[in-house]
């Protein structure tokens, strides 16, 4: 029997957001973004919470294609607090019915596209949330939570260790690689715009690099890219130099963090969302390494031709101070039950689960 479940992580969501769950009951959400990363996290707390405290919840996610969740998540596309409708971001068609919340997290945040097609990711983010917030104003929704990027910075000084809310730096606008970078500042204007102009309440996160289960293995993210090698007994391969530095914020502590700041957090007041603990790519193989079978590294030395070669750790204490949130879940817990979810084994040399 492993000695993790991803049941753990959502009794500790609903335990941790107790208070949260006292004022949305009979709450009627509309989700964008609901069948990715994120809004797996979100439905799989959803659903745990609503189950455990009969809280009466209704939600609608928007999906450009229902039946493939259905396929890859058929207990949350199967729940009868849940309807899944089809259409695109940009210009889906308003449901009927009233809502009291939306949370708008649909995001392509493919390495891909932003470098083949820089026009349609800035077009998804910007005219998405558009979309988004018009609909709010349609709907008069009461309380809204935008999921932005730590992109939004632009490149981090190395010799900032941290970047926090109030740092003024931003991404090139000369530079089409920083489109999703961008695209995302202006989708923050949008929303400062419709709160002066309209009156919506919206809690901005600006989010970092995440780890946990429901993470592809198999796209431009290094740390499922390392995970996969070392569950297959492969040793890592570092295409760069291996400096860069990230931080790992696990999905347990995210989806607590994004529902306290729903439901608590200052209308038009940023938030990062991220862990501050930063660790270089090169220590992260090692970590990896170390934490899923001693299957060791290698660090090739490349030219890095990544959108961010340098630093991209966020400072947290502002949601600390503020919100009373903090980061739970250690690097080698996340590892290790990112890799749990896909189907590793386990191993005894570093049980740490």
């Amino acid at each position: 029997m492993k000695p993790w479940h991803i049941e753990q992580d959502l009794d500790f969501i609903v335990s941790a957001t107790d208070v949260v769950w006292q004022s949305l009951v009979g709450t009627k959400f509309f989700i964008t973004g609901g069948t990715g990363f994120i809004g797996c996290w979100l439905l799989e707390s959803l659903r745990h919470a609503d189950k455990h405290h009969q809280l009466g919840i209704q939600a609608t996610i928007l999906t450009r294609s229902p039946e493939a969740f259905r396929k890859k998540a058929p207990h949350l596309f199967n729940y009868s607090g849940f309807t899944f409708i089809a259409g695109d971001v940009c210009h889906f068609k308003s449901p009927p019915g009233e809502f009291t919340h939306l949370i708008h997290a649909a995001t392509d945040a493919s390495a891909d596209l932003n470098e083949k097609d820089p026009r349609q990711m800035f077009d998804t983010v910007l005219q998405g949330t558009r979309r988004a917030l018009d609909f709010a104003v349609e709907k008069k929704i009461g309380r809204i939570l935008f999921l932005s990027s730590g992109a939004v910075y632009g490149q981090q000084p190395w010799e900032l260790e941290r970047v926090a809310e109030n740092w003024m730096g931003a991404p090139s606008c000369l530079d089409p690689r920083a489109a999703y970078a961008e695209g995302k500042r202006a989708a923050e204007m949008l929303c400062a715009i419709y709160q002066k102009q309209f009156g919506l309440k919206i809690a901005i996160a600006r989010i970092f690099a995440l780890l946990g289960p429901y993470l592809s293995l198999d796209i431009h993210f290094a740390a499922g890219n390392f995970i996969r090698d070392a569950m297959q007994g492969k040793a890592i391969v570092v295409n760069g130099n291996g400096m860069p530095c990230r931080s790992y914020l696990y999905a347990s502590d995210l989806t607590v963090w994004l529902w306290h700041m729903l439901v608590r957090a200052e209308p038009g007041k940023p938030y990062n969302v991220g862990s501050d603990e930063s660790v270089s790519i090169r220590e992260l193989a090692e970590n990896v390494s170390d934490t899923l079978g001693q299957v060791g590294y290698q660090v090739v030395g490349d030219p890095d031709m990544g959108w961010n070669p340098g630093r991209y750790v966020p400072e947290t204490s502002l949601i600390g101070s503020d919100l009373g949130l903090y980061k739970t879940v250690t690097l080698a817990q996340a590892i290790q039950r990112t890799a749990f979810w896909h189907g590793w084994e386990g191993n005894k040399l570093n049980e740490v689960i």
